[in-house]
């Protein structure tokens, strides 16, 4: 199975992008702990850009959060924090400003197995939502971490 690519239509773009529109009428809290906002700067306009993502892991020794690019180095937020790391995130109505960092492709790796380890449902959900095809193993989540242009990299979300 192929990969599918960010959302194309009108509708579905609205829907991907609804719990933005949450977070910026101040019911950001609704969406619980799983979520996060980032504001990050777009590459070519300069201007302040927004997406709501879901936490799959943390890292109690820096305070971040880990967080997953579904669509590899064709996610525009993963290409944007690539040129400029500086960003402000939200989870519920705590916002922090910070610096995105993608992890290492075996940290990353590392980090993806362990998030299906914790949520193997939710985990094998999403990878078919985005079009990939995991066998379910550790290796295999693994795999999908460590790539970084086809697979679903892990960066960290750190609080400065």
């Amino acid at each position: 199975m192929t990969p599918s690519g960010p959302p194309r239509t009108p509708l579905r773009r609205a829907l991907f992008r609804a719990p933005i529109l949450l977070y910026r009428v101040g019911l950001g809290r609704l969406l619980g702990r799983r979520l996060v906002l980032v504001t990050h700067i777009g590459r070519v306009s300069g201007r302040p850009r927004r997406v709501v993502l879901e936490v799959v892991g943390r890292e109690p020794e820096t305070g971040g959060l880990l967080v997953a690019s579904g669509y590899g180095a064709r996610s525009q937020w993963l290409r944007n924090i690539t040129r400029e790391p500086r960003i402000r995130f939200q989870v519920g109505h705590r916002v922090h400003e910070g610096r995105a960092v993608p992890l290492s492709p075996e940290e990353s790796g590392r980090r993806l197995a362990e998030y299906a380890r914790a949520r193997p449902r939710t985990a094998a959900a999403l990878m078919r939502a985005i079009g990939h095809e995991v066998d379910g193993t550790a290796a295999g989540y693994e795999r999908l971490g460590a790539d970084r242009e086809h697979g679903v990299p892990i960066v960290a979300l750190r609080p400065r």
